[in-house]
């Protein structure tokens, strides 16, 4: 089995074994199967959004040439890139384009500020983000510019629309502390080679909804999720001929693969994406698109049923509205049949991994009381006492879950995961439940002063992720939703004349020799193509100022270990030329950080001069 990133438990082999042979994990990886999926239903439409509309081989296609331009813009396999969009396309073309390339996305909820990206970038070591320019009032532009400004990892801003004149990089490619800004519609190249990778590796993070200082992130693999989206595809029936409709935030697990995007796509189904997800509009989306499957918190699901005499749209197509995933109240569960007209079907899950749903089949008494049974035979389930044993068949107790697509461990968090797995790779939801004699679970609450984990809706009906302002909900629990300034904030990096220090990598990030002439009315340096050094990870780690020094890549406290790299024709003239260089860079020290582009102009004008320096 390969290797998963430095700080993510593996599942131990005897469970790999068994998982293989049971035919859940059948190492695939997630932008593979697109490969498969649009050579399968090339001209059938994958996704919806507005008046857009894509088939399936346009997709493949445009994740391969978004895959090829990401890697001109100097993204490599192994890097973490922050995905925070809305329910565009471009989520999903950006998704598959990532994973397609060896990157590794880390989802994250358009609503989240710069108090939980900046958490965010720092414990992934993220080297890009890919976001709007501005959404809903708020520029996300200027956002991930502080961001990038606080340590030496963000280099790489890729915005959904150009940055306008006013962002906080002037509509210019660069800003003062080498962090570089790409419209995504630049980023595109000829596809290149498929390069195979390894089904065993991260696929992408998701964060926890655990009210925590600061969100978890989940590693989540091509083989556990492929396998979740393609089991809750079967179990609800999804044919080529059904239309999903995303109308909670597709980086939610609930959305884009339980069954979801994911599974929708795998079926060659269709997915309808809704960016400003009011009730009127979802009800006249189904109408329009003919949906037949969808899937809503219970308060989304009470505001659909509120106003559906007042929107008088043609449900007819509907046939089944996942609520999930805790529990709904009993009368908001018997009105959706007869008003939506379709099946209900509850969904218990999280962002960890277990899924507990009710089956078409169960009588409607088992719909409406219970959570369902777990996905996966293989689903292990214990309910058990503060002591950590077993109660007696029927009793509640806290629930605990391990499997074929449930992590065992959080990402580069040892601390939590002590207390947050048991020794025998028990994840411990945090969540009261019972079992009934036919072995559906009753999920009771949640102990008192416990964080959240899962990612969707508490039993008052309250999302417990990050919902969309729009959306007229209450926050919960699908992410910790509380404002920045109750959350910790991070402590800052690399500040002051250090920061001014940090070097980026040539001006379009595409790793050329070429020179670049630095712009004349601003104090954005452009610099040329600077010696790249990566950890163990496959991050990339830039040269850092006059000193010569390079980027540490620590987080806890630690340090990664560099591996310098050389081209083979590295001769020692070559390594003296570069001692050279250091030690006149350190002797401009004092020039550089007297805040004046003068004396940078100078330096660039000399540095120019020096043979060998752009690489």
């Amino acid at each position: 089995m390969a290797s998963m990133l430095d700080g993510c438990t593996p599942w131990p082999e005897e469970f790999v074994d068994r998982y293989w042979a049971a035919g859940h994990w059948r190492g695939n990886t997630l932008d593979n199967l697109l490969r498969v999926w649009a050579l399968q239903y090339g001209p059938r439409t994958a996704l919806v959004h507005d008046g857009t509309r894509i088939t399936y081989a346009n997709l493949n296609r445009r994740v391969d040439r978004m895959a090829a331009g990401f890697r001109l813009r100097g993204l490599r396999p192994g890097h973490r890139v922050v995905v925070q969009l809305p329910n565009v396309p471009e989520f999903v073309v950006t998704v598959f384009a990532l994973m397609r390339l060896g990157a590794v996305p880390v989802f994250c909820p358009v609503s989240h500020r710069a108090s939980e990206v900046s958490h965010i970038v720092h414990v992934t070591q993220a080297v890009g983000y890919v976001g709007p320019s501005t959404h809903q009032g708020f520029d996300h532009t200027a956002m991930a510019g502080d961001v990038a400004a606080q340590g030496p990892f963000l280099r790489r801003v890729f915005t959904r629309e150009e940055p306008s004149a006013s962002s906080s990089c002037g509509g210019l490619t660069v800003d003062a502390s080498g962090c570089h800004y790409f419209p995504m519609g630049s980023i595109d190249a000829p596809p290149e080679r498929a390069i195979a990778r390894s089904a065993n590796q991260v696929a992408f993070f998701l964060l926890s909804g655990a009210a925590t200082a600061a969100p978890q992130l989940i590693p989540r693999t091509h083989n556990d999720y492929a396998y979740q989206a393609r089991a809750a595809a079967e179990l609800v029936s999804l044919t080529e001929n059904d239309v999903y409709l995303a109308a909670l935030p597709a980086e939610f697990n609930f959305t884009f693969g339980c069954p979801g995007i994911v599974g929708t796509l795998s079926v060659g189904g269709t997915v309808v994406l809704v960016e400003n997800p009011g009730p009127a509009e979802c009800l006249q989306l189904i109408e329009r698109e003919r949906v037949t499957v969808t899937s809503v918190v219970p308060a989304v699901a009470q505001l659909w049923l509120d106003v559906l005499p007042t929107v008088h749209a043609d449900l007819s197509s509907l046939r089944l509205v996942q609520i999930g995933d805790a529990p709904v109240h009993r009368a908001i569960a018997e009105r959706i049949a007869p008003e939506l007209g379709c099946r209900l079907q509850q969904v218990f899950g999280m962002a960890e991994g277990l899924l507990t749903l009710t089956r078409p089949t169960d009588p409607d008494e088992t719909v409406l009381t219970t959570q369902g049974r777990p996905l996966s035979p293989d689903d292990e389930i214990r309910i058990v006492d503060v002591d950590g044993a077993d109660v007696p068949e029927g009793e509640p107790g806290e629930l605990l879950a391990r499997g074929p697509y449930t992590v065992r461990g959080y990402y580069r968090a040892p601390d939590h995961n002590a207390h947050s797995f048991t020794t025998d790779g028990y994840f411990r939801t945090g969540d009261l439940a019972r079992r009934t004699p036919d072995s559906n679970l009753v999920v009771t609450g949640r102990p008192s002063g416990f964080p959240r984990q899962a990612d969707h809706d508490d039993s008052s009906g309250h999302c417990r992720a990050g919902r969309p302002p729009a959306l007229p909900i209450t926050a919960g629990r699908v992410n910790d939703r509380r404002p920045c300034c109750a959350r910790k904030a991070p402590r800052k990096r690399n500040s002051g004349p250090v920061r001014a220090a940090l070097r980026g990598v040539c001006c379009t990030g595409c790793g050329d020799t070429r020179r670049r002439s630095p712009p004349a009315a601003t104090g954005a340096r452009l610099i040329g193509c600077a010696p790249s050094v990566e950890n163990s990870d496959g991050c990339l780690l830039e040269t850092v100022g006059q000193q010569g020094r390079h980027r540490q890549c620590g987080v806890g406290g630690g340090l990664g270990h560099h591996r310098h790299e050389r081209d083979a024709d590295d001769g020692e003239a070559v390594v003296a030329r570069k001692r050279q260089v250091r030690a006149e860079d350190a002797d401009e020290h004092q020039g550089e950080f007297g805040g004046t582009w003068g004396g940078g102009a100078s330096r660039w004008r000399r540095r120019r001069e020096r043979p060998g320096r752009c690489r």
